[in-house]
Order: structure tokens, then C-alpha cells, then sequence
């Protein structure tokens, strides 16, 4: 029986990369990901449902914050991205003036096994 981890990695995999597909911005390689990172970074509602939502409702192969819906000033939202981004839970890719976000799902699932699995299943109280 797959998991939904699982499920989410075939079906974030079967998302063609686009043409021409920016480098990534800086973030750690998989053997650097610190679970107090990425725990860290889950720790907020906000961030663990960014990363829920670009899990299970990804539409395309990436996307920018707009995307969301977030009625949040750009800053904040800003910040919260990037500590994703630096926990390794995402990658970000710059598209001229934005900036465009998939979660590490293959990266995640091989260093902590089940993490994902946790986040799927998440509802905010």
C-alpha cells in the first residue's frame, strides 16, 4: 500500500520540469538537511501549510506564492519561504521577478523517511 509521501512523489515526479528551467537559489544538499531544521522551520503553521499545500494540491511543476492565496503582506511571506528554502524543505528557482517553489519530495523522503508521510496527514486544529 503506498503512502501518501509516496503518492506525492509520483505524482510531483510525473510533473515535467519546464524548458529552460532556472538554476536552484542556494539551499543544503541532502546529506546536510539537520532534522532541527527542517522540525524548526515545520514548527509554524503557516510554513507547514505551505509545504502541505504544494504537496498535495500542485497543479504545476512549480509555483509562486500568489499561488497560495495568502492574505499576507509580501514580506512575511518572504521570510517564511526563505526559511523553508534554507530548512531544505523547498526549492526555489528564480523566474525573472519571482520566485517559484516545489517541496524536495525525493530529497525529504530519502533522508527522513515517513516525514512527509506526517505532513500529508496534517489538519490545522
Amino acid at each position: 500500500m503506498a503512502t501518501a509521501a509516496q503518492h506525492v512523489t509520483t505524482e510531483t515526479s510525473a510533473l515535467d520540469a519546464p524548458e529552460n528551467v532556472p538554476d536552484p537559489l542556494p539551499e543544503p544538499a541532502v546529506d546536510e538537511l539537520q532534522l532541527e531544521d527542517v522540525m524548526g522551520a515545520l514548527a509554524d503553521p503557516l510554513r507547514l501549510t505551505i509545504v502541505r499545500k504544494l504537496m498535495l494540491e500542485s497543479e504545476s511543476y512549480d509555483h509562486t506564492c500568489g499561488w497560495f492565496g495568502f492574505d499576507r503582506p509580501k514580506s512575511s511571506l518572504t521570510h517564511h519561504f526563505k526559511a523553508l528554502r534554507q530548512a531544505g524543505l523547498i526549492r526555489q528557482r528564480q523566474y525573472g521577478l519571482e520566485r517559484r517553489s516545489r517541496v524536495r519530495t525525493e530529497d525529504l523522503n530519502e533522508r527522513f523517511p515517513g516525514l512527509l508521510d506526517l505532513v500529508a496527514s496534517w489538519h490545522e486544529a
